[in-house]
């Protein structure tokens, strides 16, 4: 199947490259599906893409990249939600807001998203930590 971005152009995918997010992503709750691929210019991020919209793709990235004690307990009702039996299963995201300046490119560490890689269930939990902002300099780190 193509799907053709408005930003990135046209991605191919196949039916097993399909995450559902059954709740959808704040800002996108009317879609439930996306497909993940590397960013061209830096394949340090990825963009999660909407296949329902050809305009909705998020910029992500790994937070181990950059901040190496990130840590959250994913609690059992969760984990039974997305279907984890164990952590090799999970990926974590979180949004990137990108700016001209390198330095006011931000992480958003209160929401990541959690993936099921295995079942390919996603969503995007907010996390009772004071210690994480919606805002968190990336490159400040």
């Amino acid at each position: 199947m193509k799907l053709n971005t408005k930003c990135h152009g046209v991605k191919e995918y196949e039916e097993k490259d399909i995450i559902k997010f059954e709740k959808g992503i704040p800002g996108f709750e009317k879609l439930k599906k996306f497909i993940l691929f590397p960013a061209e210019e830096n394949e340090v991020f990825s963009i999660l893409h909407s296949i329902e919209d050809e305009e909705a793709g998020i910029v992500v990235v790994s937070p181990f990249i950059f901040i190496k004690n990130y840590e959250f307990d994913l609690n059992k009702g969760k984990m039974k939600e997305l279907e984890v039996e164990g952590h090799e299963e999970v990926l974590v995201l979180n949004t990137v807001t990108l700016n001209s300046k390198i330095e006011d490119i931000t992480i958003n560490l209160k929401a990541p998203i959690v993936i099921n890689i295995n079942k390919k269930l996603g969503e995007q939990i907010i996390l009772d930590n004071p210690n994480y902002a919606i805002r968190h300099p990336l490159f400040g780190a």
